[in-house]
């Protein structure tokens, strides 16, 4: 929807306030050139039109489109522990990790914290750590160190040995956004194959074929013990939260069809396309991660995005452990799909949608003035301005 408004003048300009013009707008539908202008952090008009009025930022034909949303995401563990058994300095870890999404375009990320630990056994010091790390984000969030628009995504593990406990340490002030329900047993969902899991576990440590067999004993132990409470407890904790339920890793039908029985929204990285097209039908958002959409595959061998987009079934992309593939992604589809407004839709109008956020994810009057200008250049797709709530953060 256009509003038409007054041209932007730097002589009559209001505090607070800002245009950005001659950009190509990624719309709700479509892409045509026009201006924004934003004010107080909020957008309050969208124009039509190359015109650059005086005192406007000349966007020189970039895209502007949306901040992108990310709902799930591992990347702060990268910069907690950047190398196995180097534990970093989380105020430094926190911000390095808001710094860098920022630079890649993201306005809005639900930071994803493992909840459901293993304190015995051979995994003993998988420990938990989510309550802390919460609020040491929530401090420098109070504090104004952060840019983007952080909030928690509790990633629950059901077969672990903590998890009502450490789920009970969140409250409703906790604004937990977010609530995954997580089940990582040996021989099913994501580590059905169990040879995968093998060369995953390697991949991550040295073990021996007897300590990998034991690995998977105790965890099998743990689930027969633990994972019909944790499941109830987690389904529960997301309703005393206000979260939003999010299923992980359905494989199958009867899969989706218990995450739709407990009021899963999203579903997170569905390994196959059945469990996709039974999340279509139940009306459960599917996310996928843009690094398996550029890869052209799962490196698991799941499934593959692209080929979920194809048959309609892929409605949210996620960054997972790649923050720069999110938008990198978005063009590639929007250029696979032939429209890229519909490409960009998955990393923003989907997201807010899925997760609640009203006041985000377009280009609009009214909304937040989270904006992205891109450059394509050669076809690669480079952040040239990173807006939240009206302020430039990168």
């Amino acid at each position: 929807m256009t509003s038409e408004a007054m041209p932007y003048d730097s002589r009559t300009a209001q505090p607070g306030e800002i245009a950005l013009a001659n950009a190509r707008l990624v719309l709700a539908g479509e892409t045509r050139p026009g201006s924004v202008l934003v004010r107080d952090g909020q957008i309050v008009a969208v124009n039509s039109g190359a015109a650059v009025p005086r005192g406007a930022l000349d966007c020189e034909g970039d895209l502007l489109v949306p901040g992108l949303i990310e709902l799930h995401t591992d990347n702060l563990e990268r910069h907690l522990e950047p190398r196995p058994g180097v534990a970093w300095p989380h105020g430094a870890a926190i911000a390095a990790h808001d710094a860098e999404l920022a630079g890649c375009g993201i306005t809005t990320v639900f930071d994803a914290l493992r909840v459901g630990s293993l304190v015995s056994g051979r995994e003993r010091g998988y420990a938990p750590y989510a309550r802390a790390l919460a609020s040491e984000i929530d401090a420098l969030r109070r504090a104004g160190a952060l840019r983007l628009s952080h909030r928690l995504h509790l990633r629950a593990e059901t077969c672990s040995e903590t998890l009502t406990e450490e789920l009970a340490a969140f409250g409703p002030e906790d604004e937990v956004g977010i609530l995954s329900l997580m089940d990582h047993t040996p021989g099913q969902r994501q580590f059905r194959d169990l040879a995968a899991l093998r060369v995953y576990t390697r991949g991550r440590r040295t073990v021996t074929d007897a300590e990998f067999d034991a690995l998977v004993a105790e965890r099998l132990e743990v689930a027969a013990r633990f994972r019909e409470a944790h499941e109830a407890a987690a389904v529960a904790a997301a309703r005393r939260l206000g979260a939003t339920l999010a299923s992980h890793d359905d494989t199958t039908p009867a899969q989706v069809a218990v995450s739709a029985g407990h009021g899963s929204r999203i579903a997170e990285f569905p390994t196959t396309t059945e469990a996709a097209l039974a999340c279509r039908r139940m009306g459960i958002a599917v996310m996928m991660g843009a690094p398996n959409l550029l890869r052209g595959g799962s490196h698991s061998g799941n499934a593959a995005a692209m080929d979920l987009a194809e048959a309609g079934l892929l409605d949210i992309l996620s960054s997972d452990y790649a923050p720069a593939s999110l938008l990198l992604a978005a063009v590639r589809l929007g250029e696979a799909q032939g429209d890229l407004a519909a490409g960009f839709a998955t990393v923003t109008t989907a997201p807010a949608m899925a997760a609640g956020l009203a006041d985000r994810g377009r280009i609009a009057p009214g909304l937040r003035a989270d904006l992205l200008r891109v450059r394509l250049a050669g076809g690669l797709p480079l952040p040239c301005g990173v807006w939240v709530a009206g302020d430039r953060v990168a």
